[in-house]
Parts: C-alpha cells; structure tokens; sequence
C-alpha cells in the first residue's frame, strides 16, 4: 500500500516530534491543519487526492516566501528567517520548480493548442499552462509569461 501525501507528512511530523525539530513540528502542523480544514470545508467533508494536498502545501509555501519578502522589507530580519525555514519545509513536499525555458515553452504549447491570439484569450492560455505546470510554478509566474507573449 502506497503512502498518501498526507500520511508522509503525519509520519514526518512525528519523526520530527521524536526529534524536538521544532520548526519542522510547527511548520508540518501548520500544513496539516490547512489540509484538515480543506478537507472539512464545503457542504460536506471528503478526502483529498495527491494533487488538492499538494495545492495546499503549494499555497502555504506561497504565504511563507510572501511573508519573507514583507518582514524583510519592514526591517525584520529575524522573522523573515522564521519564515524562509519554514518555506525550505514545505519546498522538500512540492515537485522541483520549473525553469525559466521550460515555462516559456509549457506558456507557448498552451498558446498552440488554444489558437490565441490576443490578451482577450489570456484566461483560456491561462488554464491550459496551469494545468501542463501542476504545481511546479507560480501562477503569478505563469501569469507573467503569458501576458508577455500574448502582448509581444
């Protein structure tokens, strides 16, 4: 029997527990609780595929290298520290982020295959290279990419 996303990371939770890792114990906690309440949210509860946990890492990864970016900014050093080790947690939980050429030719593909021609078609790109990326990019990343080959 194979181990669900979720089963690793309660398992690696508890490793880490046995281990005092507090950063590792807090940040998987974390994680598992967006998992819980995703899991609950709605008209009735259900089980996550891979692919719905990995989103939820995926967005709580995007709100630690935020949060990063902010603290920095303001002056705190050693609260964005906090938060980079957190995100460098969740990171080992996500697939290897794309390249910049592999985007470029996933945004190009996507482009193709939808026949766009304008920023009007930006959505329908949108959805197509989201989906070939599955989690290994940014959508804002994506975004960008999009936008700048549907306008050059």
């Amino acid at each position: 029997m194979t181990d669900t996303l979720k089963d690793t990371l309660q398992h690696d939770l508890h490793t880490a527990m046995r281990a005092r890792e507090q950063v590792r114990v807090a940040t998987l906690r974390m994680v598992l609780t967006g998992i819980s309440n995703e899991e609950v949210s709605g008209t009735e509860a259900k089980q996550l595929t891979d692919a719905e946990t990995l989103k939820v890492v995926a967005k709580e990864a995007k709100k630690r290298k935020e949060s990063a970016t902010a603290f920095r900014d303001a002056g705190r050093p050693e609260l964005a520290e906090r938060e980079e080790a957190e995100l460098a947690v969740l990171a080992e939980y996500l697939p290897e982020q794309l390249g910049d050429d592999e985007l470029t030719a996933i945004v190009d593909r996507a482009i193709a295959q939808v026949g766009a021609t304008s920023m009007a078609q930006m959505g329908q790109v949108m959805g197509v290279a989201q989906a070939e990326a599955a989690g290994r990019a940014d959508g804002g990343a994506i975004a960008a990419k999009v936008k700048a080959r549907l306008a050059g």
